[in-house]
């Protein structure tokens, strides 16, 4: 690059000035995003210089079409919450089973494994799509159910929410997947998987709902989850960067909620700046696939500003670390990225600490979306965990779908 390091900081500092201007041009307070977007602006820049406007757009719309990745359809379904709230989810069935030869029935026994049922919840502003690797993995190889979490992906606006008012709580979302459970699994064991906010979902459902765990939960995966104290995470921002977004944050979310269309147009004229962001708090990898990096931006894309704004003020009222006791007596997976941003790995080993007998899995070189950018990690030990529940036998073949990254490998 024939730029200077004073010319590459320089092109940073008008990339983040021209951003925060086209802001102010939609009439939003330009300011303030700016201050979010500071830690990422320094990549775009340098994006900037190489690589024109107009190719990076052919570029996605090419990765749009081409991509493979949410592609993955099963058996439609709706569950109504608690308020009335649609909420849309799709069920794998497993294969039914080839009968056993006789040397394999003498090494694994006469017992069919547990017709399980895995039940995936996503993550804050992801839909049920996020799982696409881990779906295809399973695939035919056990029951699974996924779905999502109201006013993302194709469930209904939270009726509580649009029409009364009401403050979206994690409670309300534990409310939503047992009413998922009651429509899509209605019984048999389940195992539940969450992400990020999908663990914050079971977690709550744990909390309000303990005869079930104890009745039917056999298994219980969290991954890249908090248990609370979110309010603490600093994004990988400096001191005094982080207690400015602490500060102007939630009123900046609740204005912007309240002009949504006059937002989502200053997002698309954005866009390079947003996918620069997304980029930096989802993944860890250098090489990331584009297309895996381009499908976490259009699913992030999708979720519209209010809904953003809706959710936010939920997390730093999270709390429920008490809740973790519920899972003592079954097999745990706690998996994060060493890298994660956004609910750094040291929530995960505190919520391990709670465990002792829960499997810890810190993988390196990742990051928030950890599913999507080490997925072989997560299969395999997704994998080992549903054979330690009895919901698939120990000869079971759990296929992969590809790796993300050179550096991705399970393990």
């Amino acid at each position: 690059m024939s730029e200077s390091s004073a010319e590459v900081v320089a092109s940073a500092a008008s990339a983040a000035a021209a951003s925060a201007g086209n802001w102010r041009k939609a009439g939003v307070v330009g300011a303030a995003i700016g201050v979010v977007a500071a830690g990422a602006a320094a990549g775009v820049a340098i994006e900037r210089l190489t690589v024109g406007r107009g190719m990076r757009q052919k570029a996605r719309l090419a990765l749009d079409s081409a991509g493979p990745y949410g592609s993955l359809r099963g058996i439609p379904g709706k569950a109504y919450a608690d308020d009335g709230s649609e909420l849309y989810y799709e069920i794998d069935d497993a294969e039914p089973e080839a009968p056993l030869a006789p040397r394999r029935r003498r090494l694994f026994g006469r017992k069919a494994p547990v017709p399980v049922t895995v039940v995936f919840s996503h993550g804050y502003c992801l839909n049920q799509d996020s799982w696409h690797f881990q779906r295809a993995a399973l695939r035919g190889v056990v029951r699974t159910v996924h779905w999502d979490q109201r006013s993302h992906g194709r469930s209904g606006r939270g009726v509580a929410q649009t029409e009364d008012g009401t403050p979206l709580t994690i409670n309300q979302l534990g409310r939503d997947l047992k009413a998922v459970i009651d429509a899509a699994v209605p019984d048999g064991p389940i195992v539940l998987v969450g992400h990020s906010m999908g663990g914050m979902t079971v977690m709550a459902l744990a909390d309000q709902f303990p005869e079930l765990i104890r009745d039917r939960v056999v298994a219980v995966a969290l991954v890249g989850t908090s248990s609370g104290r979110l309010g603490e995470v600093n994004f990988g921002l400096p001191v005094a960067g982080v207690n400015a977004v602490r500060r102007v944050l939630p009123g900046v979310l609740k204005a912007l909620g309240q002009q949504a269309a006059l937002v989502e147009r200053g997002r698309r004229a954005t866009a390079d700046l947003f996918a620069g962001v997304i980029k930096r708090y989802s993944f860890a990898t250098r090489d990331i696939d584009p297309a895996v990096e381009r499908f976490a931006e259009r699913m992030i894309e999708s979720t519209p500003i209010d809904v953003v704004a809706e959710f936010y003020p939920a997390f730093t009222e999270h709390d429920k670390t008490a809740a973790l006791a519920h899972f003592t007596e079954m097999p745990v997976l706690v998996l994060a990225g060493v890298k994660d941003l956004v609910t750094p790995s040291e929530h995960s080993e505190a919520i391990a600490d709670l465990l002792p007998d829960a499997e810890l899995v810190l993988v390196p070189d990742a990051g928030h979306l950890v599913m999507l950018e080490h997925p072989e990690v997560v299969i395999d030990r997704l994998a080992d965990l549903l054979m330690r529940a009895g919901a698939v036998p120990a000869g079971a073949t759990v296929g992969g779908y590809g790796s993300t990254s050179s550096t991705a490998q399970p393990g």
